[in-house]
């Protein structure tokens, strides 16, 4: 009598499986730069997301943060209400499309960005101490390529 399939060894390995591996990683090595986002300014990953989006960029569309940043339109919404709120960023209208507003941030908003830039600055020098600095050039090659959305 054939063994039922449940009971067959599963040769599938999780732990290999690259985005579970991928996923891990990010989770792991976002924890201790959520502590800082998140306990010193209350913020959520898209918000700061969306912050540095701004304090790289410059003035951009909710639109452009989200193709960019390939966040949910709903999710740059809710981020961009909230980091107004605390008047990290302000809104105007685009004269060129009424439906659309630019979006820039403020002299606090910058001062925020500034410090979670250096924060983040010095996480990723000692992320990447984990590793040669060949191996860290090519773990970043590597992760872009991946993230890259054109690939085959």
């Amino acid at each position: 009598m054939p063994k039922p399939e449940s009971a067959e060894k599963d040769e599938f390995d999780l732990r290999d499986f690259l985005p579970f591996l991928l996923n891990q990683a990010a989770e792991e090595s976002s924890l201790r730069f959520q502590n800082v986002y998140k306990g010193r300014y209350g913020m959520l990953r898209t918000e700061w997301r969306v912050l540095f989006h701004l304090g790289i960029y410059g003035e951009l569309t909710a639109k452009e943060i989200g193709d960019r940043a390939r966040i949910h339109k709903t999710k740059v919404s809710r981020a961009v209400a909230k980091l107004a709120e605390r008047r990290f960023l302000v809104r105007t209208r685009d004269d060129n499309d009424r439906r659309s507003e630019k979006l820039q941030l403020t002299q606090q908003g910058q001062s925020v960005y500034r410090e979670l830039r250096d924060v983040a600055q010095s996480y990723d020098s000692q992320l990447a101490a984990m590793f040669t600095k060949g191996e860290a050039i090519l773990l970043r090659m590597m992760l872009r390529r991946l993230a890259n959305k054109d690939h085959e």
